[in-house]
């Protein structure tokens, strides 16, 4: 596995091996001793998820505050996303920027968001399944969000030449200035 440097220190993109051959592929997509050792931190997954979503679907910005936040390890499965990251740490000199990274099947490439950013992706193939492991469960009352097109972040989503598809939740969230952010 290699470990590729982000705009954020913070975020580690990792990139598994990947072994092919004429029958097809395999990878490791997940050893508990070898992912502590590249992010430097004993991490612990409680909880996996997995999207599937046609291109044009926009999902986010999203995550959990207080003690229900959540470190993600975002990977694809199949198709392929435009994956954004925004910095909501409030002391941080990232505070209201964001990065993005391609992330397919075909890259096998992982993304490691620490708890402190929002997260959403946009996809870019005809379909694309995401998986998500997660280090704390789902809490409803401590889901958050910030609107995708939010003018303070200014996020320059890619032009699929068409309207993005967004849950009636995603359209309505607050803006950037009124969002909760980190504090600590």
């Amino acid at each position: 596995m290699r470990r590729l440097l982000t705009a954020f220190p913070e975020l580690i993109l990792l990139e598994p091996k990947v072994w092919m051959d004429a029958r097809g592929s395999f990878q490791e997509t997940f050893n508990h001793r070898s992912y502590a050792e590249f992010l430097d931190k004993d991490i612990v997954f409680l909880q996996d998820n997995l999207s599937y979503s046609c291109r044009g679907v926009l999902r986010g910005l999203h995550y959990q505050v207080s003690s229900c936040a959540q470190g993600k390890l975002i990977y694809v499965v199949h198709g392929e996303i435009w994956d954004v990251v925004v910095d909501i740490r409030q002391n941080s000199p990232n505070f209201g920027k964001w990065v993005s990274h391609q992330l397919s099947a075909k890259n096998a490439q992982q993304l490691w968001i620490p708890p402190g950013f929002a997260h959403g992706f946009l996809v870019l193939s005809d379909t694309a399944n995401v998986m998500y492991k997660t280090t704390a469960y789902y809490a409803p009352q401590a889901e958050r969000g910030i609107v995708w097109n939010d003018t303070d972040i200014d996020i320059q989503w890619p032009d699929l030449g068409m309207d993005f598809l967004l849950s009636d939740k995603d359209q309505k969230q607050p803006t950037f200035k009124q969002a909760e952010v980190f504090t600590g």
